[in-house]
């Protein structure tokens, strides 16, 4: 198990050993016997995609970033489909006793709550989307990427992947964060930016999501160029107890660019009935 510090404040880190087999890398914040939140980072990010959030949530909750399996610090294995990654949420949460969580999941992240949420729906007590769909197959920008990704070997190029990253954002953020977030994505081997790419676009969720049964906050900025409008109408019209948040001028990457805003409307969720 863990160690813990009684600081509620200090952002603390650890590793932990899955029954999928996967060891996990995850930073964690907040008071012990808080409401849990599990936050799942996006394609290539890690723990650090959430960090000004964890940063300025209230220590009420007890707030956990994972990165995920091939990402960041955490073991990089040979499977990438959205469904190990959901099973690796379930593991963790047994592993360390978590009964119920919210799950706040941002682009592939997102899918993986999705799914958590449909495999495991006595585990999850909340749901926030940030920057999804109920699908993404047959996603053009998906498609294109993929061509290029496949063509990647190791060591990933530095300046691919800030364009790549930069390319997520419509508002300019501090160029110390966005440059940890590009050494983070660095870690990640090219074998798994071709097979967790080839896992998320296999993900159709359409039919399923009427499964998803618990309170959902769904949120999308207008220029997100990965998804659009009317797969969040999808959304909203197929998860019953969702609720929609447009978040004008600003990318898919809102929880970067409107960090202060994101926090807002995740606390006023968590305290919606």
């Amino acid at each position: 198990m863990p160690n813990i510090t009684n600081s509620a404040d200090e952002i603390k880190f650890n590793m932990v050993q899955l029954e999928t087999g996967v060891r996990l890398h995850y930073a964690e914040r907040g008071k012990m016997d808080g409401e849990v939140i599990i936050f799942l980072h996006g394609y290539t990010d890690s723990w650090y995609s959430f960090s000004t959030i964890l940063s300025l949530l209230s220590t009420e909750c007890h707030t956990y970033s994972l990165s995920q399996r091939g990402h960041g610090e955490s073991e990089k294995p040979d499977h990438y489909n959205i469904s190990d990654f959901a099973a690796d949420v379930k593991a963790f949460m047994n592993e360390l006793g978590i009964e119920k969580a919210s799950i706040v999941g941002h682009s592939m992240g997102s899918f993986v709550a999705q799914r958590v949420a449909i495999d495991y729906p006595d585990r999850v007590k909340r749901l926030v989307l940030i920057g999804s769909a109920p699908s993404a197959t047959n996603n053009q920008g998906i498609s294109e990427f993929q061509k290029i990704v496949g063509t990647l070997e190791d060591p990933i190029d530095k300046t691919f992947v800030y364009e790549f990253q930069s390319s997520t954002l419509l508002n300019p953020v501090p160029n110390e964060f966005l440059e940890k977030i590009v050494s983070e994505s660095m870690k990640v081997p090219a074998h798994v930016w071709q097979e967790a790419l080839a896992g998320l676009s296999k993900v159709d969720h359409k039919d399923q999501l009427q499964k998803i049964n618990v309170p959902t906050l769904i949120v999308w900025g207008d220029h997100d160029d990965f998804f659009t409008q009317e797969e969040q109408k999808t959304l909203k019209n197929r998860i019953s107890k969702s609720t929609f948040k447009l978040y004008p001028d600003v990318g898919h990457g809102l929880h970067w660019e409107k960090p202060r805003e994101t926090v807002n409307d995740i606390e006023k969720f968590m305290q919606s009935e």
